[in-house]
């Protein structure tokens, strides 16, 4: 059985209530020569990880509107299109949903028709003066038929049309009203070959085609089409058309746009052969490495960042790093403070971005602020980045998509090249953001002065033989294989590392409660005698993670923390560098590592823990891509 699903999964040879709700849509919009329902739906197709509870379409046909919705999953709205088919169409505008006011209703599915029928919209985020609109538009005879916030703007959008009005000066004058975090897609009948959208706080981009263009949520729903984008900025309106591409402020003044080239293509966004994008994901995850770390080191033989626009001295006063990440990011950050403080001697602290405004965190001018996401959208993270930049500190962000808000908006970034991630646990974001996090504490002590060029050098090739590590792991897989296959029954599963090792398991524990639904927690190993030893008993499964030997008295310290569970009953599964013979006396199941520095370490470490998930839920038949109630990118507070 094992082969067979090695066969299957491992190798590319085989085959809510109302309120504030984090979770992100995904929209599309299109116009141009080619059939719009079938554009529309393949890009809602490529969202579909992002998280939802409904699919619907708007096309503009033979000046009038028809609309298409259904609850559930996108084949839903793509049964109800075969038995009630839609005229053809060129101009049109989809939508997938996650229900945030309202529940997961054909009503209340996007898109949104104004009262007279003659606009549609759709919306992702959150109105939150919508009750005050909404109260204001019934008194004056307007009926709703959702229990949405979007319908409010549908309804605004259709009266100022009414009024006389052009679609772009009809946008205008609704984002005027309105207050919360949006992205406003729209489409009139009586405005041919013309789509239009604003702005303000969630994410849109626009894809620039021969005599056709597209908008999206994200560039992986028009990849197939063009590889040529447009950047958002925030509070903006955008009008396309299929030969012209027109984007103005919210007030009506010009605006400022900045292509760029997406360097990845629809094949990078497919899987490949293997059963789940997660999957393909944790495998390519030695090339996602060796991407991020490609040409760092210059003719001078000195290490050098993408975009980093801070000047050297403004860097060298820095006296305080602060790292902000929320979820799988935050645990890359942890590392990250041991590295950075490790290597340039500054205090690092680590905050959950959600946490950090709301402490009153002490940020001045020699203050820099690591912000680490891989969507670049994440609502907490980019709240974090404002507030740290009203303080007047400097910002770096760690991201993998260019062109998103939280790069824009920062002083400087630090891409990591791991191609499209679509499976929502996030494996291949994590390790590209290590590498990422590694390469910035190695920069700044390089401008400090506190390492010699040739020991930057050295690291530097240390992490570029990482990728050939990792294989190995990913490799030698059928222990891995054998335990998920009998952790099934298991209530409950703890994780316990030091030093590095200690987000890593947390982080382990992260990945099998989001896609295994066990309960599963990752501790400091340390604080074992602190309470969470109560938890131990007879059998209970613990993944420890054992820093390499030598590594001061921390390796010592592990093993004699394995010694105190195995002894009160648990079973230890113990990842050490192969030939730790002193782990290994003391494992029932013991995972070897390559052997690499201690601050490395949690590149490799993790893999087996990313595969032991995947596999624990790909057997309890679950949804390993779309895990139950969460989305890919959070972009609402």
């Amino acid at each position: 059985m094992i082969e067979t699903r090695r066969h299957q999964g491992f190798g590319p040879t085989g085959v809510s209530s109302p309120g504030k709700v984090a979770f992100m849509c995904g929209i599309v919009g299109y116009v141009g020569p080619r059939d719009a329902r079938s554009v529309i739906l393949a890009g809602l197709k490529r969202m579909e990880y992002r998280g939802y509870d409904s699919a619907g379409i708007a096309l503009v046909a033979d000046g009038h509107i028809d609309i298409r919705k259904k609850s559930g999953k996108l084949a839903n709205l793509v049964a109800e299109l075969e038995s009630n088919p839609i005229p053809a169409s060129h101009q049109g505008i989809g939508h997938t949903r996650w229900a945030t006011h309202g529940g997961p209703t054909d009503d209340n599915a996007h898109p949104h028709l104004g009262a007279a029928g003659r606009v549609a919209l759709v919306h992702n985020g959150i109105i939150e003066n919508f009750a005050t609109l909404k109260a204001e538009l019934s008194a004056q005879g307007v009926v709703f038929t959702s229990q949405t916030d979007t319908e409010v703007a549908a309804h605004l959008l259709g009266r100022a049309i009414e009024s006389g009005l052009g679609l772009v000066e009809a946008m205008r004058s609704v984002v005027a009203r309105l207050e919360g975090a949006f992205t406003l897609v729209a489409i009139d009948s009586q405005t041919p070959d013309t789509v239009v959208a604003a702005r303000r706080n969630s994410p849109l981009v626009v894809g620039v085609g021969q005599g056709e263009n597209f908008l999206a949520s994200d560039v992986a729903s028009f990849i197939e089409y063009t590889q040529e984008a447009i950047e958002l900025g925030q509070d903006q309106i955008v009008e396309i058309k299929p030969d012209s591409i027109e984007v103005t402020g919210f007030d009506g003044s010009p605006a400022t746009t900045r292509p760029y080239h997406i360097d990845w293509d629809l094949s990078a966004a497919e899987k490949g052969g293997y059963d789940w994008f997660m999957r393909k994901e944790i495998f390519e995850q030695p090339k996602a490495v060796a991407d991020t770390l490609l040409g760092r080191i210059n003719t001078d033989g000195e290490l050098v960042l993408d975009e980093m626009n801070i000047e050297v001295s403004e860097l060298r006063t820095i006296d305080k790093i602060i790292v902000v990440a929320c979820g799988t990011a935050y645990h890359a950050g942890l590392i990250a403070k041991y590295a950075i403080e490790h290597w340039t001697r500054i205090p690092v602290e680590v905050d959950i971005a959600s946490e950090f405004r709301y402490r009153d965190p002490v940020i001045h001018r020699s203050t820099l602020v690591v912000t680490i996401s891989q969507s670049g959208e994440t609502a907490d993270t980019l709240q974090a980045i404002r507030h740290a930049r009203e303080q007047h500190a400097k910002v770096i962000s760690i991201c993998n998509t260019n062109g998103a808000t939280i790069p824009r908006e920062s002083d400087a970034v630090i891409y990591t090249h791991a191609g499209p991630e679509i499976g929502v646990a996030s494996t291949k974001g994590f390790t590209t953001q290590l590498i990422a996090c590694y390469l910035l504490g190695l920069y700044l002590a390089q401008v400090r002065g506190n390492k010699f060029g040739d020991e930057i050098r050295s690291l530097v090739e240390e992490l570029e033989a990482i990728p050939e590590k990792m294989d190995q792991v990913l490799d030698d897989l059928e222990t891995v294989l054998t335990l998920a296959g009998n952790s099934l029954s298991e209530p409950s599963i703890l994780f316990l590392g030091r030093h590095v090792g200690y987000p890593v398991a947390l982080e382990g524990a992260l990945k099998l409660k989001e896609i295994s639904y066990l309960h599963a927690e990752g501790f400091a190993a340390g604080e074992l005698k602190h309470g969470p030893i109560a938890l131990v008993d007879k059998g209970l499964p613990i993944f420890v993670v054992v820093p390499p030997q030598g590594r001061d008295q921390i390796h010592d310290k592990v093993v004699s923390n394995i010694q105190e569970v195995r002894a009160r009953g648990a079973r230890t599964i113990v990842l050490a560098e192969r030939g730790d013979e002193e782990a290994m006396a003391f494992a029932d199941v013991f995972l070897p590592l390559p052997v690499v520095p201690t601050l490395f370490q949690p590149l490799l470490a993790i893999l087996p823990l990313q595969v032991y998930a995947c596999e624990v839920a790909t057997l309890k038949g679950y949804d390993v891509d779309q895990p139950r109630n969460l989305a890919k990118s959070v972009t609402v507070e």
